[in-house]
C-alpha cells in the first residue's frame, strides 16, 4: 500500500464525493471533470487494496472501508486547516496556537481571570477555547482535538496524563422561603424529598448526582433540565425547585436572587478540576507555558 503518491487533491475529492452521494457532484465540488476525479479514486482504491465505494445508478455509498478512510481523511483536512491556521498566526506576529477545552465550572469560575493573567504575559500566543462537558474534553484530547482540557474528577480519563488545576465546593441552591433556606450546612441525602432543577445528563455535575442518589438507594427528583448555571438559579426562584452548583458560580445569582447557598457535609461535595494532556513532552512549547501557569494557579477554592 503506497498512498505518498497522492495529493490533497484527491483526499479532498474524496470527502466531497462521500458527502455528496456522487462522483459527479464531488468532482464539481472539487473543480475537477468527472473522469479525471473518477481515475483519482479508481487508482486511490487500487493503492489500498480495497473498494471504498459502491457505484450505481443514482450515486455512490461508501463501503465499510470507505467509512473508515472518510474518517481518517476528515482528521487529516482538520489537521492540514489547523497547520494553515498556525502558519498564518506566524506571519502576524503569533508565536503559537493552543487548543484548550474546559467545563462550564472551569471557565465560569476559574478561567478567566487565568487566560487574562496567561494572555498578558503572552501576548503573541493565541489560545482557542471551546466550553464542553468534561466526558467530550477528554475524548477531545484523546482525539487531538485539544491540546489541554479540564475536567472534573471522577471523569473517565484512560490514556491521558492529569494535573490538579483547582477545587471547587458544591452547594444547594435554595430559593428564598423553601422549607431549606434556613439551613446551615445539610447532607445530599436529606435534600433527596424535594423537587430539582439539574443540568443536562451528560454533565460531570448531573452524573455525580445521579450517581449518588442511586448509591444511596433513593431517587433524585429531576423536574427540569438546563443547560446553564444562571438557568438553574433563575429557575429556582420561579419553580421553588432546588439545586447543586460551584459555590462560586452559583454567588453572583445568590445576591441579585436572593438564594441561599447551603453547604453539603458530604465529602464528594469539594471536587477537583483536572488539567489532562496526552502527552507533556509532546505539547508545543506554548501550550507548556499555558500548563504550567494553570499549574501554578492556586487549588483552594
Amino acid at each position: 500500500m503506497n498512498l505518498a503518491r497522492f495529493d490533497l487533491v484527491t483526499f479532498s475529492l474524496f470527502i466531497a464525493v462521500a458527502r455528496q452521494g456522487s462522483i459527479s457532484a464531488g468532482a464539481r465540488q472539487s473543480h475537477l471533470a468527472v473522469g479525471a476525479a473518477s481515475k483519482r479514486i479508481s487508482d486511490l482504491e487500487a493503492a489500498l487494496g480495497t473498494q471504498l465505494l459502491y457505484r450505481h445508478a443514482s450515486g455512490v455509498e461508501l463501503t465499510d472501508a470507505g467509512q473508515a478512510f472518510l474518517h481518517h481523511s476528515l482528521r487529516m483536512a482538520h489537521e492540514m486547516e489547523q497547520m494553515t491556521s498556525a502558519l498564518s498566526d506566524y506571519a502576524f506576529g503569533v508565536k503559537g496556537h493552543i487548543r484548550l477545552a474546559a467545563n462550564t465550572s472551569a471557565i465560569t469560575q476559574f478561567l478567566a481571570d487565568d487566560l487574562a493573567a496567561f494572555m498578558r504575559a503572552h501576548p503573541a500566543i493565541r489560545i482557542s477555547l471551546k466550553e464542553e462537558n468534561s466526558t467530550n474534553i477528554v475524548k477531545a484530547v484523546v482525539d487531538n482535538l485539544a491540546d489541554l482540557g479540564i475536567f472534573a474528577d471522577r471523569t473517565s480519563c484512560a490514556g491521558l496524563h492529569t494535573y490538579l488545576y483547582r477545587y471547587d465546593d458544591l452547594v444547594l441552591i435554595v430559593p428564598p422561603h423553601h422549607p431549606l433556606a434556613d439551613c446551615k450546612q445539610i447532607s445530599f441525602a436529606d435534600t433527596l424529598s424535594y423537587d430539582y432543577i439539574g443540568l443536562s445528563q451528560n454533565t460531570s455535575l448531573a452524573l455525580r448526582l445521579q450517581e449518588e442518589s442511586e448509591r444511596l438507594g433513593r431517587t433524585l427528583k429531576l423536574r427540569i433540565q438546563v443547560r446553564g448555571f444562571d438557568s438553574i438559579c433563575r429557575m429556582a426562584v420561579a419553580t421553588q425547585c432546588i439545586g447543586i452548583l460551584p459555590r462560586l458560580a452559583a454567588s453572583p445569582h445568590s445576591r441579585s436572587m436572593r438564594l441561599s447557598l447551603i453547604p453539603l457535609s458530604d465529602c464528594w461535595a469539594r471536587r477537583k478540576l483536572l488539567i489532562g494532556v496526552r502527552d507533556s513532552e509532546a505539547l508545543t512549547a506554548a501550550a507548556r507555558l499555558l500548563l504550567a501557569h494553570l499549574q501554578r494557579q492556586p487549588p483552594a477554592a
